[in-house]
């Protein structure tokens, strides 16, 4: 069993455990069904993986989920974050590795990835919200001297910080836009979700 293969099952673990909670989070303001849609997707995500013959490279694994995603998660969630993925496989090339390079070249795929789909931006109260600091804190600037479970650890930090930043903001795409002003106090359930996802691959890493 490859170590990629490992990393899936984690996050796709942190998903489905989460399910109920992610579905709490989605019934404030919107259709109640991220967490159901969410762990549907990664449960197909994790079977697509697992019936691939070669799972050492990551970007045929995570073209495989961005897939699986697309095809099994409903509402919005399922283009969006399989888009992500499927950016990111395209990213990778030969030199991808486990650095923070290749990390910060694949969130940056993933968030032009999410920006071309969903038509959003920082501030609209998405995904971008936590995806976008992340990506920051791997950025060039930010990284010189240091190791990367440093930026690892900083950027599970700028993760939870992005959620956060979701309740103090109206909602101006999807259905909890329709709710308007009554949006701003709950988190974004897509931006919690990259968060689990995001820390559930940190914490398989720091083992």
């Amino acid at each position: 069993m490859s170590r990629i293969k490992d990393a899936v099952d984690a996050v796709s673990r942190a998903i489905i455990e989460q399910r109920d909670y992610l579905t709490s989070l989605d019934l404030e303001i919107g259709d109640g069904d991220h967490g159901i849609n969410m762990a549907r997707g990664f449960t197909a995500a994790q079977e697509a993986v697992d019936e691939m013959l070669d799972t050492t490279k990551p970007g045929p694994v995570l073209d495989a989920i961005g897939r699986a995603l697309i095809q099994n998660t409903g509402g919005a969630a399922g283009p969006l974050f399989g888009t992500a993925f499927r950016k990111a496989a395209a990213a990778c090339d030969e030199e991808t590795g486990l650095n923070i390079r290749s990390l910060e070249k694949l969130l940056a795929a993933a968030i032009e990835g999410i920006k071309e789909r969903g038509r959003a931006e920082a501030g609209d109260k998405t995904i971008l919200d936590a995806l976008i600091p992340i990506h920051e804190v791997f950025l060039p600037e930010n990284t010189e001297g240091k190791r990367l479970f440093e930026v690892l650890q900083e950027g599970l930090r700028s993760g939870r910080e992005g959620v956060a930043y979701t309740k103090t903001i109206v909602a101006k795409k999807g259905r909890a836009s329709l709710i308007g002003e009554r949006s701003i106090g709950h988190e974004d359930p897509g931006a919690m979700s990259t968060l689990l996802l995001y820390r559930a691959l940190y914490q398989f890493l720091k083992k």
